[in-house]
Order: C-alpha cells, then sequence, then structure tokens
C-alpha cells in the first residue's frame, strides 16, 4: 500500500471509525422530527444508494430537503414485476417520476425522510437494491442492453452480474438498517473492527465503474470507465475479453490536476479470470489512490501517474496470471437502436427514446403510464436500462408488437420516428434544481437548446444533420461530455464552457474552444463554426471528427 504522508480527508477518517458505514442513519431515520442527516451520514448514505439535497429552486424561501435513490440493477435489466415495484414507488414517496441514468439505473427523486425507509425495503423486496449504487465503492455494472447482434450477449449479461456479485461491498449494516430497521452498536467490538474481505476498512478513496460491451457497439462508453471489459467474440462464441483501465470523466473547473481520461487496452483475459482481474484492478485503486485529496481519487490519476506498464503489472501480479495482447476490435457507434427490431433469437424488441431519461406523464404524452400498462400486461418481457438513457423492452414475441403499439400510441407514445437526429443523440444529467454541485441548467435547458440548434443548423444548410450533444450543470461529466461531438459544460448560471471534437464510437476526447459562453450567444458562437463545417467537410464526415481534422490540428 503506498503511504501518503498529507493529512487524509474527513471521509477517510469517518469510513476507518465506523467501518461498517452505518453511522446513526438507522437512529435518524427512527426519529419523527428529523427532516435530514448530519453531514457524517450524509456520506455514509451514499454507500447505501442515497444523496441528501434540497429543491434549490425553493432556497429563497427556505431550505426543503430531499433525498435521491439510486437503485443497483446490474446490467439494467428488470422484469415487469420490478418495473411495477419501481413505477409504484416512484408514485408513492417520490416525485411521480423514474429517472434513467447513464449508469443503466433508476434514480427516484424528491423522496422526504418518511418515505426513505419504505422505498428502500420495498426496492429490495423485489430482489433488486441501493446498496453501492453511490459512494466509495464499485457500483453499477453495466452489460450490452440490446439484443440484435450475437447471442454471446447473455454469456456476457452473466459474466456482468457475475462481476458485480464479486465486487459487492459486504457490511451488514445496509441489511440491518433497511431490512431490519435496527441501528449498529457501533461500540460493539464486531462493529469497530470489522473490515471488508474485498474493501478493506476504509473502502476505496473514490467511485469505481466498470463496464462490459460488445464491438461493434460501444452504447456504454466503455473507455469512460475505471474498468471496461471489451467482449471478443468468434463465430458466435465468446473466447474471452480485451480489459481496458484507468478511464474516467469527472474533474474541476481551474484546477489543471484534474481532466478526463479513456482506459488503456492493457490485455486479453480468458472468461474465467474475469473476477481475479476485477477484484486485482478493485484493489489497486484501493492500495494506491489518493486518499488526501478527493479531486485527485480516481484510478486514473494512478495509471496516468504510475504508468500503463506499471499497472498491467500490478494488476498482474495480484490476479496471477499474464495478460494476453489484446485482440482486435473495432467500434462503430455508440448509439441505441430505436423502434422495433429483431434479436438474434427471433423474439422483437423496441427501443424506447426517453428524454433525458426522465420517465413522466405529461400533458399529451404519458410514457409513465404507457410503460406501467405494458409491464402489467406483457409479464414475461425485459425491460432494460440503456447507457443513453433509454428503455428497450426485450423478449417480445412478434405476435405482441402490435398490441405494445397500441398501448404506447394511446398513451401519446410515438412508435415511428421518435425524435430529431440532434434530440435521440443528446443526453443530460439532472442538474438543477435538486443536484447539489450543479452550477447551471441542464435537463431543464438542453430540450429548447436542441430545437435551437436545430434551427440554426437548418438555416446554414445542415437539415437533419446528426450531431452528438451533451450538456452537464457542471464540470463532473455525468452526462458522457467530454465524448461528445458537441458539449456544454455549466460554469455558472446561464453560463457553459463549449466543448468540441469527440467523435460517433466512443474512442475520443474533445477539447475546450469556447471557456465561457452565455446561453443567449450559443447560436452565434456556433454560426460560423457550422458554416465552416459546412463548406470544409470531406463526403460523410461527421462533425466531431471534422472538429478533429480541421480545427484541432490547426491551433
Amino acid at each position: 500500500m503506498i503511504e501518503q504522508t498529507a493529512k487524509r480527508t474527513h471521509n477517510e477518517e469517518i469510513k476507518e471509525a465506523i467501518p461498517t458505514l452505518a453511522g446513526t442513519i438507522a437512529a435518524t431515520l427512527q426519529d419523527p422530527a428529523a427532516d435530514r442527516f448530519s453531514e457524517d451520514d450524509q456520506q455514509f448514505i451514499k454507500f447505501h444508494g442515497i444523496y441528501q439535497q434540497d429543491d434549490r429552486d425553493l432556497r429563497k424561501t427556505g431550505k426543503k430537503y430531499i433525498l435521491m435513490v439510486r437503485g443497483r440493477i446490474p446490467g439494467g435489466v428488470m422484469t415487469p414485476a420490478q418495473w411495477i415495484t419501481f413505477d409504484d414507488l416512484a408514485a408513492r414517496y417520490g416525485n411521480n417520476t423514474l429517472r434513467v441514468t447513464t449508469r443503466q439505473s433508476i434514480q427516484f427523486h424528491g423522496v422526504v425522510m418518511a418515505g426513505l425507509g419504505p422505498l428502500v425495503k420495498t426496492v429490495n423486496e423485489s430482489l433488486l437494491s441501493t446498496l453501492a449504487a453511490c459512494g466509495d465503492v464499485n457500483r453499477n455494472v453495466l452489460a450490452p442492453p440490446t439484443p440484435a447482434y450475437t447471442r454471446a450477449r447473455e454469456e456476457v449479461f452473466a459474466d456482468c452480474v457475475r462481476v458485480a456479485d464479486a465486487l459487492r461491498p459486504q457490511t451488514r449494516a445496509y441489511h440491518a438498517i433497511w431490512l431490519d430497521g435496527v441501528q449498529l452498536d457501533l461500540d460493539d467490538p464486531a462493529n469497530k473492527n470489522f473490515t471488508d474481505p474485498l474493501y478493506g476498512k476504509t473502502y476505496l478513496p473514490r467511485k469505481f465503474k466498470t463496464a462490459f460491451v460488445i464491438p461493434p457497439i460501444n452504447d456504454l462508453d466503455v473507455l469512460t470507465n475505471d474498468l471496461g471489459f471489451i467482449a471478443i467474440v468468434e463465430n458466435e462464441r465468446l473466447v474471452g475479453y480485451n480489459a481496458a483501465v484507468g478511464g474516467g470523466l469527472g474533474r474541476s473547473h481551474g484546477n489543471e490536476a484534474t481532466y478526463p481520461r479513456l482506459a488503456d487496452v492493457i490485455g486479453f483475459l480468458p472468461p474465467e479470470r474475469l473476477v481475479d482481474v476485477a477484484k486485482a484492478v478493485v484493489t489497486v485503486h484501493r492500495d494506491f489512490g489518493d486518499r488526501t485529496d478527493r479531486k485527485h481519487a480516481r484510478l486514473k490519476y494512478v495509471v496516468q501517474e504510475r504508468g500503463v506498464e506499471w499497472t498491467r503489472a500490478e494488476i498482474e501480479r495480484r490476479a496471477g496470471l499474464t495478460l494476453e495482447p489484446p485482440r482486435p476490435y473495432h467500434f462503430t457507434t455508440t448509439h441505441d437502436l430505436l423502434g422495433w427490431h429483431r434479436a438474434v433469437d427471433g423474439s422483437a424488441f423496441f427501443g424506447l427514446h426517453v428524454e433525458n431519461g426522465r420517465i413522466r406523464d405529461a400533458t399529451g404524452k404519458a410514457m409513465k403510464t404507457a410503460l406501467r400498462r405494458i409491464a402489467e400486461r406483457f409479464p414475461h418481457i425485459e425491460f432494460r436500462l440503456t447507457g443513453n438513457q433509454n428503455v428497450i423492452l426485450a423478449r417480445v414475441a412478434p405476435a405482441d408488437q402490435g398490441a405494445i403499439d397500441a398501448l404506447l400510441n394511446e398513451h401519446g407514445v410515438p412508435t415511428g420516428r421518435q425524435a430529431s437526429v440532434l434530440h435521440a443523440a443528446a443526453m443530460a444529467c439532472v442538474a438543477l434544481p435538486t443536484c447539489g454541485l450543479a452550477l447551471a441548467e441542464s435537463e431543464r435547458f438542453l430540450p429548447g437548446l436542441l430545437d435551437r440548434i436545430e434551427k440554426l443548423l437548418a438555416d446554414v444548410g445542415l437539415p437533419d444533420e446528426e450531431i452528438i450533444i451533451r450538456m452537464t450543470g457542471c464540470p463532473n461529466g455525468c452526462a458522457r461530455p467530454y465524448t461528445a461531438e458537441l458539449a456544454f459544460v455549466g460554469k455558472a448560471p446561464g453560463r457553459y464552457q463549449v466543448w468540441l471534437g469527440g467523435n460517433a464510437t466512443g474512442t475520443r476526447l474533445n477539447r475546450v474552444w469556447k471557456d465561457m459562453v452565455k446561453e443567449a450567444e450559443i447560436e452565434a458562437e456556433l454560426r460560423p463554426l457550422f458554416e465552416r463545417f459546412r463548406g470544409e467537410r470531406q463526403p460523410g464526415e461527421r462533425f466531431g471528427d471534422w472538429v478533429a481534422r480541421a480545427v484541432w490540428t490547426a491551433t
């Protein structure tokens, strides 16, 4: 383990003092007068899948404390019964919306203290969980959601579940608090001296993210993860994985020691060594990550500063194997398939576009109710959440396609052209009013901005041009802005950094083009750029590729 002489962060001290992660969470839940958790418990509840927030739209009249709860749903796969449970919980304890995340999960927003315990308990009774959906541990493990390409997808999904189970923290505090309603005795030696068999007493320095993909589809942006497994499939058979290590997008404005980074592909391994390698990578982060500065605590900085060769050797030593050279692969897209398609097993599936992941009932478009009705009527299908914040209805009998179309259309949900190409390719984080880190709007602002950009593209002679556009309210990167062709990153209310030059395959980072643009001036800033693109592009060239070729090479 690395020796760190600088003072550890407060998070490290409280994790070591209470390694069960129990804090005083149960005692607070049992207090009818409590409307919020203590500052230390706010850190502990993250490990339980919960963030304490407040409605920032109401701050002028006083803080209203609310909670965001995130599910841990390996590979984003849910049964119709689980979907119905989540739908009920959103209506009963949240703000009656379901928010699909970029990590194939669902977030509940607007939960108050009185509803928190029943909500988390019911999630567990559905055979899902919230444990480790947040916190300094491995979070929800991602798996390819689209069933159209290869039968090996089922093997990859099974491996995703296997890794998720192997990297799950083992503290019994989660069960005690949320299922039994018991406050653990923090003075009991068994609790005070608890050590997680994988994570130790202080867990990881920061969060850790793992994803699986099957080329040529990179629909989970695998290289943006701490650990990625790129499936190598030959003749419909999974033969192993290329391991990619050291990706991550979070950064801080004005802090050059923080930066986005794509993972390095370090070698090939057979499927039977998957868990050994996953645990080895996690423990490298555990033992060498920075515990003195949480802004510099991700695995990507270990890989960048110690080097890829050192990282590979350390992983091989810990896993007890020698990685083979990476096998050839290539990516063609990061997109989801929308609309109806046929899977390799003959079943049908439907890709549903969900703008910015927010499933709600709105005037003329009752998407939440429509999906509820589908879950009730078709108990044998699968609901799959995608890394692009969409929903796939999978394992549909072809004879049922018409009935599902009818249910969606009855509730105002289109099944043909669901969105313009610009809207379909875009993503935004939640940001205001609930995220405490947001510096600017994102989810609420992006749809209208996309309409403005569509008009601008039409004005300059580029109608229906697909550009991958992403927006975040702060630089932490939750909507993966740093691999987009065009991204807006919040710096202050109504002001954004503009990033250009990512690509459609998720294999290139973009760069800052403008450090600060006011929202009202976005068209004026983009118009000359789009006009140059129209005049200089090569046949079939995408906007991000043109930027990399013509803009960045000239600077």
